[in-house]
């Protein structure tokens, strides 16, 4: 047919198409609406990122901890990871551990415990530089901002283990800040509370025992040197030469051969404008004093002091 116009196919047209965009656009807005929605969760959790591991804390149960990257250290130091290795058997070593763990580098030391069935508020933020909390199998993906809280949620259905990375680029370690999430069955949550609430009562006994207990100096230096070799080394390395002036050496540092008082200051409550962290809200009072004893009479620094828990905790 030859025509110039015709209303009605005009208006079929129009309205057919109006009609298909809206049956897309209302159940999409939905699923975007629900998307966002936080409220009405079962529990909170406040996610806090720093370099270079998560900070959990269940507020509605009293429970917090941190996620630290599980994988020795010296091992990652000492090149097993295969990547400048020059040596033929070092390569062999680093290939061997990633094809007998296809989760090497990726676990934690303390992971994320969730229950099934139940809806998570996540709080996301950061006390140092961009973070970001990244579950894949979760669907959620979002930047901890110092200073800023983000929010998301999940409601996992099924229990096992989910993994995921930090996705923001957050320093020299970023590669080294793996996610854990425990999804337990949501009776087997339950009792992890329950354990979590009796340990909690326990180190609270264990802290007054260790404040009033005399300790010799092997007993804290082999406490310090694991603690040293879990939180310190990334950035001043194992032998304390650290690296450059951005992590300060502590073999030989006027710090760590010092007045004693201003080097548990430093542990504990770092320093502004650098990268070193305020340790007193992440360690006990036993960890602090044998960190300060190690750092004090490792490698060439012969101090013989000996800093006591009591000490420390005069110190908060």
């Amino acid at each position: 047919a030859d025509f110039h116009e015709h209303l009605g196919v005009e208006i079929i047209w129009t309205i057919i198409p109006v009609f298909i965009l809206a049956g897309l656009a209302v159940p999409a807005a939905k699923t975007l609406i629900d998307i966002e929605d936080n409220s009405n969760a079962s529990m909170t959790v406040l996610i806090t990122g720093s370099q270079w591991k998560w900070h959990y804390q269940y507020l509605d149960a009293d429970i917090d901890f941190y996620s630290n990257l599980a994988t020795p250290r010296t091992q990652i130091n000492n090149c097993l990871i295969g990547v400048f290795c020059t040596l033929p058997e070092e390569k062999g070593t680093a290939k061997a551990l990633r094809e007998s763990n296809e989760h090497y580098l990726l676990e934690v030391d303390k992971p994320l415990v969730l229950p099934t069935n139940r809806k998570v508020r996540f709080l996301m933020t950061s006390n140092d530089v961009i973070h970001s909390w990244w579950v894949p199998d979760f669907a959620v993906k979002q930047d901890a901002l110092p200073g800023f809280i983000n929010e998301a949620w999940a409601k996992v259905p099924e229990p096992g283990m989910y993994r995921g990375q930090c996705a923001e680029l957050c320093g020299k370690d970023h590669a080294y800040m793996p996610i854990v999430v425990d999804v337990r069955p949501e009776a087997e949550f339950d009792q992890w509370v329950e354990d979590q609430r009796i340990a909690k009562e326990l180190a609270s006994g264990q802290a007054v025992a260790d404040r009033e207990k005399t300790w010799a100096m092997a007993e804290l230096m082999e406490i310090g040197e694991g603690v040293y070799s879990t939180h310190c080394t990334t950035c001043h390395q194992p032998n304390g030469e650290g690296q450059g002036t951005t992590y300060p050496a502590l073999n030989g540092s006027e710090i760590a051969i010092g007045p004693i008082p201003a080097h548990i200051d430093r542990v504990m409550n770092g320093k502004e404008g650098t990268e070193m962290q305020a340790w007193a809200p992440q360690l006990s009072d036993r960890d602090l004093a044998a960190v300060v004893t190690y750092e004090r009479n490792a490698w060439d620094n012969k101090t013989q002091d000996i800093v006591q828990p009591r000490t420390v905790f005069e110190n908060r």
